[in-house]
């Protein structure tokens, strides 16, 4: 953020006396282009990286780290500026060859499998990165877009180098599944496996993101709250609460961060206080999972997530938390319940036993595993209603 921006939206927030100068710099979904603690990690990556720089391959890397440690955050910046600093127009980089041969480029595609789950939307991602024209979104076959890409790449001297995200979460498009995907074009293409462990069986180069340590989150809830608050919203001893709270998990602790000064604002306050800071931080559970994951949900799913918090199911049956919620929706009501199901089976939602009044089937209720506030204002940001 340029020192013009900053001034504008200092300018803003006294203007309109709110506690929030821009929502979007607290959000746990927003990474920055340049990720604060994460330097040696940085470093490592473009040491395995390096032999992109001579036109040629790395082998296989995997980025591996705890929850909340910043290992989309590094990739996606990293990914980012190897595009558009290095790149061209057609956000490549080009180099000369070793030995001084045609010039080779080298496509850096990030694919984030929480929203990629099908051979065709992974051809078309990786297709919407390389490929100079428009892609189509319906009305053409996975074959077609397999070929399209198999051109761009076989024969022309061109490399892609292909980051799959959250490759280790319930649901989505595995490395292996992936690797069968890019069999065929296997001599120009090399992979960066992200998620909190490595692949079953790996044998590529290795790089660990560590957990944040205190005073480093620290650094990342200031940079944050110096582009997202008005001045002297949190104080330095709030910062570090929060910091030490979070225990290494950056998600935890800007979802604490945009969950407090969400309600401050609500309270129309110029600062976040104690009621605030503790309000957020029993929004957030403890060993949840990341926001995220329900923001990438179809949006029926979405709005059964809705209804789901909206409501406080308590400790109450899913048949009955089911039956509620599809009172508020079009939906009925075995729809609602297998929704609910396969949320927990994805790890969204956490089915909770429930006392039983007898030999029989114990009943369970279902709790969310998100920060259900930064959930709910997100989603409504994105139009789910």
């Amino acid at each position: 953020m340029n020192i013009q921006d900053r001034i504008a939206r200092r300018r803003s927030a006294h203007r309109e006396r709110s506690v929030v100068v821009d929502r979007e710099q607290l959000s746990p979904v927003v990474h920055r282009p340049d990720p604060v603690g994460r330097g040696p990690v940085l470093e490592q990556l473009l040491d395995a990286f390096e032999p992109v720089f001579d036109g040629e391959l790395p082998g296989p890397i995997a980025a591996v780290g705890p929850a909340g440690s910043g290992t989309s955050a590094v990739i996606t910046a990293l990914f980012d500026a190897l595009n558009e600093r290095l790149g061209n127009s057609s956000r490549a980089i080009a180099t000369t060859t070793r030995t001084g041969g045609l010039e080779s480029v080298t496509w850096f595609v990030y694919v984030d499998t929480r929203r990629v789950e099908s051979a065709f939307a992974f051809y078309r991602a990786v297709l919407s990165v390389i490929s100079p024209d428009p892609v189509p979104e319906s009305g053409i076959g996975t074959a077609e877009l397999r070929d399209r890409l198999y051109e761009h790449l076989e024969g022309k001297n061109a490399n892609a180098l292909v980051a799959i995200d959250h490759h280790d979460e319930p649901e989505t498009l595995g490395y292996d599944r992936v690797c069968e995907l890019l069999e065929p074009i296997a001599d120009c293409v090399s992979t960066v496996v992200v998620g909190q462990r490595e692949p079953e069986g790996w044998a590529g180069t290795t790089v660990s993101v560590p957990a944040y340590r205190p005073h480093e989150l620290v650094d990342v809830i200031t940079d944050r709250t110096s582009s997202g608050l008005s001045a002297g919203a949190l104080d330095h001893e709030q910062v570090r609460e929060l910091a030490e709270w979070a225990d290494g998990n950056a998600h935890d602790a800007l979802a604490a961060l945009f969950t407090a000064a969400t309600c401050a604002k609500a309270d129309d306050t110029d600062h976040i206080g104690r009621e605030h800071i503790d309000r957020a931080m029993a929004d957030v559970p403890e060993n949840g999972v990341h926001v995220d994951r329900a923001l990438a949900l179809s949006t029926s799913r979405q709005r059964v997530l809705l209804d789901l918090v909206s409501l406080d199911a308590g400790r109450r049956p899913i048949r009955d938390v089911a039956s509620d919620i599809a009172d508020r929706s079009e939906l009925t009501a075995g729809t609602v319940k297998r929704f609910l199901y396969e949320l927990a089976d994805r790890g969204v939602i956490e089915r909770v036993p429930l006392p039983g009044s007898g030999s029989g089937r114990r009943p369970s209720t279902v709790e969310p595993r998100f920060p259900t506030l930064v959930f709910r204002t997100l989603t409504a940001a994105g139009s789910v209603s």
